[in-house]
């Protein structure tokens, strides 16, 4: 830019009004290029917001748009051409085609020193395989989303490390992990409205990282009939890989459409079929599932875990608190005997843990399961939901951290639960009274259990709604596995409606354990 000036400075006299705008526009632009960054995107989403709501075009080329799946999977991006990789740099960038059910396009561009640049769809990026089609005539046709790679497992190859495809999904991997539950940029009307609303990532901001660079960020504009947004996403692959969440949300005014009855923040999408306490006798695995709980560390201290189920009908139950720690959808059973499927490998399934990094204020944790009739299909969802709506044009800010977790992964401090397991062994009750009961046995493991000597008094505090009675409740330890069983047996009052239970461990009037809380379904 100095050159522009120095050369018109030889001029004598009046600068021409074309050169003053010239050097105005590259000016501003430069400017532009120079500083973008979290607020830009912000611009944006504010001006969108501002502005009734445009769908995108999803009408694909003839050609591509008779493929059918497999046809589809057979367009592949070539490796070679990935974004990042002539530099050598720690990260690269693949992108997928659109087709079949990925109709919708995205912008990509990258963000360098020098400014941002739009990435263009060329036919040279992909192999398109036995497919007969011509790519030369699309245009710029846009992509389906991204993919990252990084050095997550070894030195010699970049594994894939984290997708962003479909609506505002994405999910990533840790080290030696397998992909399973996802999450989203923004949940609208889950449950609570007139329809779910799906928003989506329309545009993307990839930030070309350093050669020693850690960690790479990604930014996001969301986009939906009722909402905007801009996202920042810094990822750091490693063990336990982070993905740090910025976001600022735009609710547009409602004209013409309702007003958003339940807005989700970082909502977690994954799959529970059956498990411990939901046995599936026709299946030869024990457990099928994505994550098996979710656990919260409320505001005002406690560590909830629920175990998840798959309802005959949906069921939705909410968590109030003020200014949560932390909730996530965790994968706790890490054994492969726990599921002995060779393929789906259910034990390398991440667990998801959101922790805010400012006070989020007062609001509910909700969880929403849905019934499935198998195991292709997601039906559980977890999200934070604000007491409070933002007025159209004021911005709703949240910051979290989601860690993708293994082995290692959240626990409470004191002590868990490490399986839930529903049924009865050798008893004299009749098989009517039975029909009439629930008993589960639990077992809870942590430091502060350990701490105990064998012999100690450890009881159990346990209550239920008005439909159910507590029958029984017995804790002892279990020699076997140096852990604490905890049984307990309900009789339900109403057979059509469920029972909720709440059962922690206590010793010396002191809380040792996390509060299991369960939902025992309708008959």
């Amino acid at each position: 830019m100095q050159a522009v000036f120095s050369h018109c400075s030889r001029f004598t006299g009046r600068l021409p009004q074309a050169a003053i705008a010239l050097a105005a526009t590259l000016l501003a632009g430069a400017a532009q290029a120079q500083s973008f960054d979290f607020d830009s995107v912000t611009r944006i989403a504010r001006e969108r917001a501002e502005k009734p709501y445009r769908a995108s075009s999803d009408k694909l080329p003839a050609d591509l748009a008779k493929l059918n799946y497999d046809q589809v999977r057979d367009i592949r991006w070539r490796p070679d051409r990935a974004l990042w990789r002539a530099e050598k740099l720690p990260f690269e960038a693949m992108f997928f085609h659109l087709g079949l059910y990925q109709k919708e396009p995205v912008l990509i561009n990258e963000v360098t020193p020098q400014g941002a640049r739009h990435i263009g769809y060329s036919r040279a990026d992909f192999d398109y395989g036995k497919n007969q089609v011509r790519p030369e005539a699309w245009g710029d046709l846009g992509f389906a989303g991204f993919r990252l790679h990084n050095h997550l497992n070894s030195s010699a190859y970049k594994d894939e490390l984290v997708v962003f495809q479909g609506a505002s999904y994405f999910r990533a991997l840790g080290k030696g992990q397998q992909y399973g539950l996802s999450a989203r940029g923004l949940a609208i009307d889950t449950v609570g409205g007139s329809g779910e609303e799906f928003p989506r990532f329309t545009e993307f901001w990839l930030v070309r990282p350093d050669p020693l660079s850690t960690q790479v960020t990604v930014y996001a504009l969301l986009d939906s009939p009722r909402a905007t947004g801009a996202y920042r996403f810094d990822i750091q692959p490693g063990t336990q890989t982070t993905t740090t969440v910025r976001s600022r949300i735009f609710v547009r005014p409602t004209t013409g459409s309702k007003p958003i009855a339940t807005l989700g923040i970082a909502p977690l999408t994954s799959m529970f079929f059956f498990g411990e306490n939901q046995p599936r006798k026709e299946d030869f695995r024990p457990e099928v599932h994505d994550s098996d709980g979710l656990m919260i560390a409320t505001g005002e201290g406690e560590w909830l875990w629920r175990p998840l189920q798959n309802p005959k009908q949906t069921l939705v139950t909410s968590f109030a608190t003020k200014n949560p720690k932390g909730f996530g959808l965790m994968q706790r059973d890490r054994q492969w005997s726990n599921y002995e499927d060779v393929e789906a490998r259910y034990e390398r399934r991440p667990s998801a843990w959101v922790r805010p990094l400012h006070d989020w204020g007062a609001g509910r944790v909700e969880l929403v399961q849905l019934n499935t009739p198998d195991e292709t299909h997601d039906n559980i969802v977890a999200y934070w939901v604000p007491a409070q709506m933002p007025a159209p044009g004021q911005p709703l800010e949240f910051a979290y951290e989601l860690s993708w977790q293994g082995d290692e992964q959240q626990r409470p401090p004191g002590a868990w639960a490490t399986q839930s397991r529903r049924g009865v062994g050798y008893t004299k009750e009749t098989a009517a009274a039975l029909r009439q009961q629930a008993q589960y046995v639990v077992d809870f493991d942590g430091p502060a259990l350990k701490a105990l000597p064998a012999d100690a008094t450890v009881k159990a505090v346990v209550t239920s709604d008005a439909n159910g009675k507590v029958l029984e409740n017995i804790v002892y330890r279990n020699p076997a596995t140096e852990q604490w069983r905890m049984t307990v047996r309900v009789q339900r009052q109403k057979a059509d409606r469920p029972i909720e239970l709440r059962a922690f461990l206590q010793h010396d009037n002191n809380a040792v354990s996390e509060t299991w809380t369960h939902i025992i379904l309708p008959e």
